[in-house]
């Protein structure tokens, strides 16, 4: 869960009232949310650093507050005190409007150099907004926030914000090779080509981390105005001619990635946050975007949608019996203005475009719950009788795990994917002859498939523990999984055993006496007799049990 740091004086001021440490972790709790900590920058540092790097550092106290991962509209303090306040009734939620510039409307043109790279973008304008110290750092915050969230640490989404009236439309969206772009960067003092800008910031601990994302790129993205002043080369580093301040009355947003109902969502809930300090409170210049196509569209969308929940529902999911009056006046306090229609049972809620998390019929009956308050639902017993009981596979696994510790034997737990060498190659079988379960992106060679045998992962287990003392008696319980075309899902996991005996000398009776013991366990007699079982060589070479 994201963890968001407030003032809390602040926090305070904004909601109108303030709150004991108690009465505001109790808040939190109705609103489904943590209170996680109560600290100050002062204390932070003094954690981290020591009291010597903390001397002179604020002592205003802040509070941390786990959100809910998918709850982007509360990642600051604006949407934290909007969304606390519509919970308290205390303000109805505001509603959102996209409007058309009184001249010329800013345009980004997107060309296909983009397209193997980061093709997606989409702009908005925040016209005659009125920052603060406090709101200005809010809104460099939040933009971290959605690129740790939802933006995937910027593999997804990218936001660069500008001042527009140091800047001149129309904006080029383009790629080029990287000794060719050059500009100077944030908080820097001179020019730097894209090479060299991207070897400064091998050693920057803030940066460092996103440049893998186009560093083997034959182009970089690069977004120009029409004097060709770069506004940014995304997703690594704004240009310093357009950076804003407190004194920035007119913001250019624009976000680029490979995720185009991220970046809108990303769009969205930026302006939405910080509109609410624009001279007209709550609307939003569009911006045009034109794609490489030729196709333009306007950004930001703003979309609010409708969707039909029946009070029955959510009352039956929730384990409540509230009329459908209550039921939508629980949800407008959740941000999702509500009300009856139809024969009385249905309920018409409103989706603003805040609330992205909002997919399904589910996650609004959730919301149902949340407003009504766990701690408020009665604990009922079931309607249907049933007896929990262990699956007997698993409980005849615990118990041979238990009988194989007592043979001497360690427990190793190996992974399930492995490489395609360590099932065919390493085992002189071919890859086509195992049936091995295949994914489809792996992510490294050392998870290409799913294991068809747990051998791989005890002999792997045995080269990285060479220097202990032998011997070695390692064994796992496991599944293992095969193609199956007779299984819905075209596979089927089968459980196995697999011990390994790693000594000086070969050690075969120990391994021998270890099968006839897992078999008599089973009750299962030598021989070829009926359900009897033998060892035989197999093609491969490796000894094999038959069980009739």
């Amino acid at each position: 869960m994201p963890t968001v740091s407030v003032k809390r004086d602040l926090l305070f001021q904004a909601l109108g009232r303030s709150y004991t440490h108690e009465e505001f972790d109790e808040l939190c709790f109705e609103f489904g949310l943590e209170l996680d900590e109560i600290t100050s920058e002062k204390e932070i540092i003094s954690k981290e650093q020591g009291s010597v790097k903390a001397a002179g550092a604020s002592d205003v106290v802040l509070y941390k507050i786990d959100v809910p991962a998918n709850r982007y509209d509360l990642l600051c303090l604006e949407g934290l005190v909007r969304g606390l306040q519509v919970f308290k009734e205390r303000i109805k939620a505001p509603v959102y409007k996209r409007v058309m510039p009184d001249g010329k409307i800013q345009k980004l043109i997107i060309t296909e150099e983009t397209a193997k790279i980061r093709p997606f973008a989409v702009a908005a304008v925040l016209r005659n907004i009125k920052f603060t110290k406090d709101r200005y750092d809010s809104f460099i915050e939040l933009q971290e926030k959605l690129h740790q969230n939802i933006c995937r640490k910027r593999a997804l989404v990218a936001i660069g914000t500008h001042d527009l009236d140091t800047l001149s439309g129309p904006f080029t969206y383009t790629a080029k090779r990287p000794s060719d772009i050059k500009f100077k960067p944030l908080n820097k003092t001179k020019e730097y080509t894209a090479c060299e800008l991207m070897n400064i910031y091998k050693t920057d601990n803030h940066l460092k981390q996103y440049l893998h994302i186009i560093e083997n790129k034959p182009l970089y993205p690069v977004i120009y105005d029409s004097n060709g002043v770069v506004l940014s080369m995304p997703p690594i580093i704004n240009g310093d001619h357009s950076r804003i301040t407190v004194n920035t009355r007119n913001v250019f947003i624009e976000c680029t990635g490979t995720d185009f109902t991220k970046a809108k969502i990303v769009l969205d809930i930026i302006v939405t946050m910080f509109s609410e300090y624009c001279e007209k409170q709550f609307t939003v210049e569009a911006a045009e975007v034109v794609f490489p196509n030729g196709k333009s569209y306007t950004f930001p969308e703003l979309a609010y949608r409708k969707e039909i929940v029946r009070a029955d529902l959510i009352n039956k999911k929730v384990g409540i019996r509230e009329t459908p009056e209550n039921l939508a006046k629980l949800l407008t306090r959740m941000y999702l203005k509500s009300e009856v229609i139809g024969d009385g049972n249905q309920i018409e809620i409103e989706i603003p475009p805040t609330r992205a998390d909002i997919i399904h019929a589910c996650d609004i009956v959730e919301d149902a719950a949340i407003a009504y308050g766990y701690n408020n639902i009665q604990m009922t017993l079931p309607k249907t009788y049933t007896i929990a009981n262990q699956f007997p596979l698993n409980k005849l696994t615990e118990l041979l795990r238990h009988d194989m510790a007592a043979a001497g034997f360690t427990e190793v737990l190996t992974f399930a994917l492995c490489s395609q060498e360590d099932i065919a190659d390493k085992l002189g079988v071919d890859i086509s002859a195992t049936k091995a379960v295949h994914i489809s992106n792996p992510k490294t060679a050392e998870f290409q498939v799913a294991r068809t045998t747990l051998l791989p992962g005890l002999l792997k287990t045995i080269a990285a523990n060479r220097k202990m003392p032998l011997p070695l008696k390692l064994f796992e319980i496991s599944d293992i999984v095969i193609k199956d075309s007779n299984t819905d899902v075209g596979a089927k996991n089968y459980r196995h055993l697999c011990a390994v005996y790693y000594n000086k000398n070969p050690g075969f009776e120990i391994i021998h006496g270890l099968l006839d013991r897992i078999m008599q366990l089973l009750d299962v007699p030598p021989g070829e007799d009926k359900a009897g079982y033998v060892i035989r060589a197999s093609e491969d070479g490796v000894p094999v049990v038959h069980v009739f």
